[in-house]
């Protein structure tokens, strides 16, 4: 007997196929199965997408270096003032010590916030598990503000041990006095310029051009501004540096300089976060 089978074709005549035919034809792909357990009802809660994106904001290798070295810069700064005169320096001081570096360095997160999910190509999952961009950019962008908050409460906690290890061990008498401008001054000085940092990084999306823009334009304006007579007037009104200064140089602000700094803002600080968040929401994502 033939191990041949039969098989009735379409139009109702005899087919012989061979053993082998069935491995000649093409494979179907299975459906997976599905997935046990319970389907979710609702979106990604915000207080969810703001712990990640704190978490996106420091576990990269980047990250983490620019925190160790903020660290070791204020550091390095506390241990040279508790040794220079014998500790013996204001608790201004000492706090002007602790908060600099974190103003300086502290907006390089917040564009590494925004910058590396182009660069790293990660945007595809982020929006992928959250499509609504304006969540995931209010997410990035509050974030970057608490770690902002974190770094001021952290600022004060260290120049005030400071301050009291000179009293302690170096016999100073101390002198806590804080005018409310210069705290003011301090907050916004860190506050500002982590959202100018991430309103550069939302503007261009890619980590170099945005670090480097965020610290030549400023710098190039604040140098017209000296040099060109007639920027002079107008570098009194759009200068963040300049106007932020009345805030430590003054013991109260007259309204024509709060109006400056409210201008100077709104060009480096809001222009650039409205106009980047805009821009963010029709990236196209690769």
């Amino acid at each position: 007997m033939s191990t041949a089978t039969s098989a009735t074709t379409s139009n109702g005549a005899s087919a012989v196929a061979s053993p082998n035919a069935e491995s000649a034809l093409p494979s179907v792909a299975r459906m997976p199965e599905r997935i046990p357990g319970e389907r979710p009802t609702t979106g990604v809660p915000f207080a969810r997408l703001i712990g990640v994106e704190l978490r996106k904001m420091f576990n990269t290798r980047a990250g983490r270096w620019l925190l160790i070295a903020i660290g070791a810069i204020i550091a390095t700064a506390l241990v040279i003032m508790f040794f220079n005169e014998s500790g013996h320096h204001r608790f201004e001081d000492y706090l002007s010590a602790t908060t600099t570096p974190s103003a300086i360095l502290l907006p390089i997160a917040g564009i590494l916030a925004v910058t590396s999910e182009w660069s790293q190509r990660t945007g595809l999952v982020t929006f992928a598990l959250e499509p609504r961009r304006g969540r995931v950019t209010w997410a990035k962008f509050l974030a970057a503000m608490l770690v902002g908050v974190a770094a001021i409460v952290l600022s004060l906690a260290l120049a005030a041990v400071a301050h009291q290890a000179a009293i302690t061990i170096q016999g100073y008498g101390g002198d806590w006095a804080l005018d409310n401008n210069t705290l003011l001054g301090a907050v916004l000085f860190v506050l500002l310029g982590v959202a100018q940092g991430v309103g550069f990084g939302m503007l261009l999306r890619n980590t170099p051009a945005a670090v480097v823009l965020y610290f030549v334009l400023p710098t190039a304006w604040a140098i017209l501004g000296n040099m060109v007579s007639w920027l002079e007037s107008a570098a009194e009104w759009l200068d963040l540096n300049r106007t932020m200064n009345a805030l430590f140089t003054v013991e109260s602000m007259t309204g024509e300089q709060w109006a400056q700094l409210g201008t100077s803002v709104g060009l480096w600080v809001a222009l650039p976060v409205a106009v980047g968040m805009w821009l963010l929401h029709r990236a196209e994502v690769k």
